[in-house]
């Protein structure tokens, strides 16, 4: 009985211990495969900082620069003419078709004009009347003359010709002027064009009666050709193309569709406006467009593009090449070890896809177009390519 108490407690104490010595076992080895691990993470990570990162690369150019200010216009027509009938009278007819291009004093619709033919007819006959009234009181006021100084008429009756006379005369003028008017509103029923440009779409249909006081008109006509945009630049942006006006050439305008990916027109700068909208801080402008194809339409919205400078022998490069960072604006520069440095720049107009650096970047230098996101200071490249 006493070996057996013996044995049982030998085992008791071994387990614990086994136990303690497999713990601190495998806490060594998971010490040690960290380690292991660690290392090999370092090495590959070494290995990558020593392993050439593929780039592309660009040539700095020197450029002549075109110096833009972008704006949001509205198209506008270079005149705008509702017409209106300036008499009262049936709408016989409509000679134009809808969308039609007009000209000048080109016949559009007739009104009946019967009415006023009759009216000219009536005062042509009063006319033919008081004429005929304003040469018999003449004729005896010549008689009356002779008789006044015999005696044989009185100076009553004398003075009562002289303005029998001048009441006639006045008659026959009243005459003339009516007769005037009525002529007037005979052409007035031949309603022509007072533009060049295209007709809108008809407001009113042949067999209404047209009035003066109608609002709407008969149609609207729209110069298109050439056509006019009118867009706003803020106010810091006036005196550059003030000074460029006053140079005497004309300012290049460009007009792009709603994305900018086709350009629809090129025109130049009319004018500017005389006084700078307060409430946006902007001035409008005006350039105008040879709008042959009809490319453009009124109230149509398009981006402008108004060249207002140009920027000679400027170094450029691509607007990819810059990067933003804590230290500012910097550009990735290649060496001739195929190693890169950090170079800050100083930069100013945007062309297109290409940037013009003031400053940090000389002509023939080579910039980091592509891969720039893995690169710091010194860091080894490839160069796959070279765009130019």
């Amino acid at each position: 009985m006493r070996n057996y108490k013996l044995s049982n407690h030998y085992a008791f104490s071994w387990r614990p211990a086994t136990l303690l010595l497999l713990v601190l076992a495998l806490i060594i080895f998971i010490v040690v495969a960290i380690h292991h691990y660690r290392e090999a993470v370092a090495r590959r990570e070494q290995d990558a900082r020593n392993r050439p990162i593929p780039i592309v690369a660009a040539t700095a150019l020197v450029r002549n620069v075109p110096v833009y200010i972008s704006a949001l216009g509205t198209v506008t027509p270079t005149y705008s003419v509702t017409v209106r009938t300036q008499i009262n009278g049936q709408l016989l007819r409509v000679l134009f078709r809808e969308g039609q291009m007009v000209k000048t004093g080109e016949l559009l619709a007739e009104i009946d004009p019967r009415p006023y033919l009759a009216q000219q007819t009536e005062f042509e006959g009063q006319l033919a009347r008081d004429q005929a009234l304003l040469a018999n009181a003449k004729i005896d006021l010549k008689r009356y003359k002779k008789l006044y100084p015999l005696g044989s008429v009185s100076q009553q009756t004398y003075d009562t010709q002289i303005a029998l006379v001048k009441q006639l005369e006045g008659t026959v003028k009243l005459d003339e002027g009516q007769l005037q008017a009525v002529k007037v509103n005979l052409i007035y029923c031949r309603i022509t064009s007072p533009i060049n440009g295209r007709v809108g779409l008809r407001l009113v249909d042949p067999g209404n009666f047209v009035q003066t006081t109608d609002t709407n008109g008969l149609i609207v006509i729209n110069t298109i050709n050439p056509i006019t945009v009118i867009f706003p630049i803020p106010e810091d942006n006036v005196p550059e193309v003030i000074e460029s006006m006053n140079k005497g050439k004309p300012l290049l305008t460009q007009a792009y569709n709603r994305t900018q990916n086709k350009l629809l027109a090129v025109g130049t700068l009319l004018t500017i406006d005389n006084q700078i909208d307060t409430t946006t801080g902007t001035v409008k402008l005006r350039a105008q467009f040879q709008n042959d194809k009809y490319m453009l339409f009124p109230d149509q919205f398009v981006n402008i593009q108004l060249l207002v400078n140009t920027l000679p022998h400027a170094t450029v490069i691509p607007t990819a090449a810059v990067q933003h960072g804590a230290q500012g604006t910097f550009v990735y520069m290649l060496n001739q070890n195929h190693t890169v440095s950090i170079k800050p720049v100083k930069v100013s107009v945007v062309s297109g896809d290409y940037i013009t650096v003031v400053k940090g970047v000389l002509p023939g230098q080579f910039v980091v177009v592509e891969g720039a996101e893995k690169l710091t200071e010194g860091a080894r490249v490839n160069v796959r390519a070279i765009e130019k």
